[in-house]
């Protein structure tokens, strides 16, 4: 038997990177998870948007067995039949023709930003300055130290320093920002079409469409981060999809893996030229476990009734947080796409989401914070409408909470 362990246990063993719950959960199943006490919680977190199929949905456990059964891990020096037969789901589609695998959202923008230096440089543009990556205020790329200097939060990246060089940091939405901003130096623009860990505030369309046309102009590569937004949260397999701007590279993880670690970079035949033999790796990236897993994925999100049911939750769960809102006027706005939903708080409950989340867990649901002044909402695309109701319903009562407390 497997010895008893606790939360605290969290403190005495674990790098203190996070601050998790209280609570462990112990089991799942659905949209339900059960904690080490028992107590049952219905889950619009998504583990952070990860799980989009829910947890242990039959058709997943189906795929990790049979591939458990037979192949685990070959390394690179070969390749193997999962991580094809996901190579072509994915680029069949998508604009895209080539795909890398690495292990993580992280993992997958750094391939994405090592590639766009690449290409200046074998152009013999790197030379002449063009190596400037240009991001965007409040945005979130990951966390290796490339990546955490290209997002655009100073408190995750200053402690950091000194940080790599040559990045240029934007005011999201703004049109005439990115028209002056993004120039003859620039060799990529990355951006989320949803800036999911800021506040969830979607990209507006002729936003992007500057980006598109002024990245055209100045020959600069455009990256779609899409690794909270791709694999069907906002109803289309990838939100640029919604957008009618095509990327040069797009990056996916999250939901890829629906909970296995799995990260992708999406581009043309031409880009991924320059990522030569050797150029780039990732020892654990294109696993079979995980390919396998997530070929299953997108199999089951590009279903018709997957993409299609997407749209009525999100309008169920808009309904439902304006109504509590009409009750209690907690919130200022309530925006986002798909089953990525931001709900901010007032003036009066300013930076005190973590609270409100917390409320939430002891009402019996998870939920997630955007930022110190939104609530998240990120649950399962396939959520029966009845545990969704279940699950906001719990939601409305930690609102009563939080707010008769302050």
């Amino acid at each position: 038997m497997q010895p008893a362990v606790s939360r605290s246990d969290f403190g005495a063993t674990i790098a203190p990177t996070y601050s998790p719950a209280n609570l462990i959960p112990h089991r799942a199943q659905g949209s339900y998870v059960w904690d080490t006490e028992g107590q049952r919680y219905v889950d619009l977190a998504g583990g952070v948007a990860v799980t989009g199929l829910g947890h242990g949905h039959p058709e997943l456990v189906e795929a990790l067995r049979a591939q458990g059964d037979s192949v685990w891990h070959v390394g690179n020096v070969f390749t193997n039949e999962p991580v094809l037969r996901l190579a072509r789901a994915l680029t069949e589609s998508t604009f895209a023709e080539k795909v890398f695998f690495g292990n993580s959202g992280a993992e997958a923008n750094e391939a994405a930003l090592k590639l766009a230096r690449k290409v200046s440089f074998d152009h013999g543009l790197a030379a002449k300055g063009k190596t400037e990556i240009v991001a965007f205020e409040e945005s979130f790329h990951g966390r290796t130290l490339f990546t955490v200097s290209v997002g655009g939060q100073a408190k995750y990246s200053k402690p950091f320093a000194p940080l790599p060089s040559d990045i240029r940091h934007l005011p999201f939405n703004d049109v005439n920002a990115a028209l002056a901003g993004i120039t003859e130096r620039t060799c990529a623009v990355i951006v989320e079409l949803v800036q999911g860990e800021s506040g969830v505030r979607p990209a507006m369309p002729e936003f992007v469409n500057t980006l598109r046309a002024r990245c055209n102009e100045v020959d600069a590569l455009l990256i779609f981060d899409e690794v909270q937004t791709g694999i069907g949260r906002t109803g289309r397999l990838f939100a640029y999809m919604g957008y009618e701007v095509t990327p040069d590279i797009l990056t996916t993880a999250k939901a890829l893996g629906n909970g296995f670690p799995i990260g992708a970079m999406l581009t043309t035949q031409r880009l991924a030229e320059h990522f030569t033999a050797g150029s780039h790796g990732s020892t654990f990236g294109g696993n079979p476990l995980a390919a396998a897993v997530a070929a299953k994925v997108v199999e089951i999100v590009r279903r018709p009734e997957t993409l299609g049911g997407v749209e009525e939750r999100h309008e169920f769960c808009m309904e439902r947080l304006r109504e509590i809102n009409a009750r209690t006027s907690v919130f200022s706005e309530i925006r986002g796409r798909g089953l990525l939903i931001g709900a901010e708080l007032n003036e009066r409950f300013r930076g005190q989401s973590a609270g409100l989340v917390e409320k939430a867990n002891e009402a019996g649901v998870f939920t997630l914070m955007a930022g110190p002044d939104v609530l998240r909402l990120a649950p399962s695309l396939v959520i029966p409408l009845d545990v969704l109701a279940e699950g906001l319903g719990a939601l409305e009562q930690a609102v009563n909470n939080f707010v008769s407390r302050q």
